[in-house]
């Protein structure tokens, strides 16, 4: 479902602007720092998370404000919003149709996909942002995967702090273990569902402009949790943290062609096949989910050949859904369809 009207007030750069996108490709052009991530950021607070940058909900709020930040929009006949406000900086709000909810139930309305430069370094970094990436992809067709990996965590701090106690109480960690099992099980099946289905996928799409990736889990993957939490105990005090469970789980990527691991591929393979994936899922959720997720493409055109730009565009035309795509330069944009929306966004826009 697109969005119809996307609002932003007192977020980043932005006092107080409002944006009526199309259903399709919504193309951003501006200067560098004129704004046009912050629009993509506000769209990806959409959904549950932290957004494309992962950043603080504090540092959102606009420079020279009232000290809290507001982003809505429509998505047919349905309102959502979040925000913070003045006194809490850290406290994030969302409502749907007016009524205060949990973030985490905006996955049963908006799924969004991102690819920003930042990610380009995904593959030679540390195991934690491939996990955030696939977690991304697996909300898309799970949007319960993110109350089951915020109870998750919260188990696994709790049960941290309690092992750095002196005598810590043998019953309460069994019990939080129980509840890392519970939730770490869940976390782990629904990873591993989204990675069968998207490497078939993969698998069975036909040759094209971008790399065909391989995927598939490694690290800790399944297995009796709570026996290895138990067991695990005296270690994990010693460590000072837990070192089973599903945070240690990494996702490896395989360019096919070539039979090498993305972590070797150069940084234009390493982004063939960072986009090749993101286009790949859009069509699983669609098939799915009878709903494509909106996708967030940072910058991507600039580091595609003139062939390559055109395929992309033409893929995501065909594909559906809403699209945005941001670039300093229009004419990167000339092969996109007139059907696209254009917006020039000026430096500092306020």
């Amino acid at each position: 479902m697109p969005l119809t009207r996307l609002s932003l007030t007192d977020f980043r750069s932005y006092a107080d602007a409002v944006i009526a996108p199309g259903p399709g490709l919504v193309v951003l052009t501006g200067e560098n720092g004129a704004g046009k991530t912050n629009i993509l950021e506000a769209v990806s607070l959409l959904s549950p998370g932290r957004g494309l940058r992962g950043a603080a909900l504090s540092e959102m709020a606009r420079q020279g404000g009232a000290g809290g930040f507001g982003v809505a929009a429509r998505l047919g006949g349905v309102d959502i919003g979040t925000g913070t406000g003045p006194g809490a900086p850290e406290r994030r709000q969302v409502r749907i149709n007016g009524a205060p909810t949990a973030a985490s139930a905006l996955g049963e309305w908006l799924s969004v996909l991102w690819l920003t430069p930042a990610m380009d370094r995904l593959f030679t970094e540390a195991a934690s942002g491939r996990r955030r990436f696939l977690d991304r992809l697996v909300l898309a067709l799970d949007p319960g995967h993110a109350s089951h990996a915020a109870r998750y965590e919260a188990a696994m701090r709790a049960r941290n702090k309690l092992l750095g106690e002196e005598r810590p109480d043998p019953a309460w960690l069994t019990a939080l273990e129980a509840r890392m099992d519970e939730h770490g099980l869940a976390i782990a099946a629904a990873r591993m569902r989204t990675v069968d289905a998207l490497g078939r996928r993969l698998a069975d799409a036909p040759d094209g402009p971008f790399a065909r990736a391989a995927i598939a889990l490694e690290g800790w993957t399944r297995g009796a949790l709570a026996d290895e939490l138990a067991a695990g105990r005296t270690r994990d005090a010693a460590a000072g943290r837990t070192l089973a469970g599903p945070h240690r789980t990494d996702l490896a990527v395989t360019h096919v062609a070539k039979g090498q691991p993305a972590a070797l591929c150069s940084t234009g393979e390493q982004k063939a096949l960072l986009l090749g994936l993101v286009l790949a899922h859009a069509d699983l959720v669609a098939e799915e989910q009878g709903r494509r997720p909106v996708l967030l493409l940072d910058e991507v055109a600039a580091h595609l050949d003139p062939g390559r730009r055109a395929a992309l565009f033409a893929r995501l035309d065909a594909g559906g859904g809403q699209v945005w795509l941001t670039g300093t330069e229009p004419a990167l944009f000339n092969a996109v369809g007139a059907g696209a929306t254009r917006i020039s966004v000026p430096d500092g826009i306020t």
